[in-house]
């Protein structure tokens, strides 16, 4: 066979560009961020080496900034228009990480607003389930000292949000579950990071009709170890039962931990918690807004099981938001709730008053 015959793989599409830059930020390493002519090097706080951190520095002859977005300047008392920029040099890396994510900080002196490259780099940090504490450089005209860094070009990040939405079928299963009989699991794989999601699908469901449903992101804290800081596990355990009762439905379990900001980030938040920062403030301390997830994932799955009326058990509006976005009828919406605790009430008052949740807080706590 001639070379020219012979058969040539190509993985250059934007969503395999943007999970090799999110792999790259994950080990630690420097991303080249470009939007035209223009090339911005960056790499997270969260999991690089401060070895990496001085090196970055003196390879950019002290042109850093920390990226602080709007969350985390206003929780430093800062009132700006979005995201800002605070000049690095002469920053150790210790320095530049409290100044990123630690409680009590002091604001920076100087700070300029982000532009929207350095803003977009933010956004790399969420897919990659790290903290947007990232250190930038416009190394436009030395690009050359960062060859052999992953370049990706910023449009592509637009890219993402499609890939978000390609789930293909992995495997339905029957599983027994104490007290509910038997279930079908279904795991679906695909979206960013080719991800598994879970469908569970209790009794037998009329999909030409409206299904019961309920989204849960995924919560080891609350679902595996039955943490008392939130509702999670009885909501979990709940709205199965609340399926059986309807006489059927489907359970969409999705990988989204910590409100789509993974495990570490909810830990870092957890910490400030026990300090007394409700959940939204303690995000916003790491750099977060107060909810990550996304909805492609479900949207998909249902796609998949060829439902397109549903009927939600669900307190938060957003899901249903994101159910309609993507074209699937939500006919219905019914709470499901979880046992008031001393450790958990603060969490459900603030769910319910900062975040929109729809709740009886009241009576849920005069029932205890």
């Amino acid at each position: 066979m001639s070379k020219s015959s012979q058969a040539v793989f190509q993985f250059s599409t934007p969503e395999i560009e943007v999970e090799r830059a999110v792999s790259e930020l994950r080990y630690g390493r420097p991303v080249l961020l470009n939007a035209g002519a223009r090339r911005l090097a960056t790499f997270a706080l969260d999991c690089v080496a401060p070895s990496v951190y001085d090196q970055f520095a003196a390879a950019t002859e002290d042109r850093h900034a920390l990226l602080l977005t709007a969350p985390r300047a206003s929780r430093l008392g800062l009132v700006t228009d979005g995201d800002i920029l605070a000049p690095l040099s002469g920053i150790t890396f210790d320095q530049a990480s409290r100044l990123a994510y630690s409680l009590g900080a002091d604001a920076p002196r100087s700070w300029q607003q982000a532009d929207q490259l350095a803003s977009q780099s933010a956004e790399l940090a969420r897919l990659a389930l790290l903290l947007p504490a990232m250190v930038v450089a416009d190394v436009s005209d030395m690009a050359d000292r960062f060859a052999g860094c992953c370049e990706l070009s910023a449009s592509r990040l637009k890219g993402a949000d499609v890939a978000r939405q390609r789930f293909d079928q992995v495997v339905r299963t029957r599983v027994p579950l104490k007290d509910l009989g038997d279930a079908d699991f279904v795991v679906f794989r695909g979206g960013l990071a080719q991800k598994d999601q879970v469908a569970i699908v209790v009794g037998k469901p009329d999909v030409s009709k409206t299904v019961p449903i309920r989204i849960h992101s995924s919560c080891i804290t609350g679902d595996l170890c039955g943490s008392l800081k939130c509702d999670c596990g009885d909501q979990l355990r709940n709205g199965l039962a609340l399926l059986k009762s309807a006489g059927g439905g489907v359970l969409l379990y999705l990988d989204q931990e910590g409100r789509g900001t993974g495990i570490g980030a909810k830990m870092r938040a957890y910490g400030y918690q026990h300090l007394g920062l409700d959940t939204i403030d303690a995000d916003a301390e790491l750099g977060l807004r107060e909810d990550h997830r996304r909805y492609e994932a479900a949207v998909a799955m249902l796609q998949h099981l060829k439902i397109d009326r549903v009927a939600v058990y669900t307190n938060n509006p957003t899901k249903i938001e994101g159910l309609r976005l993507g074209g699937i009828q939500v006919e219905a919406r019914a709470a499901v709730n979880g046992r008031v605790t001393a450790e958990n009430e603060n969490y459900l008052r603030t769910k319910t008053l900062r975040a929109g949740h729809m709740m009886d807080l009241a009576s849920l706590v005069a029932a205890e």
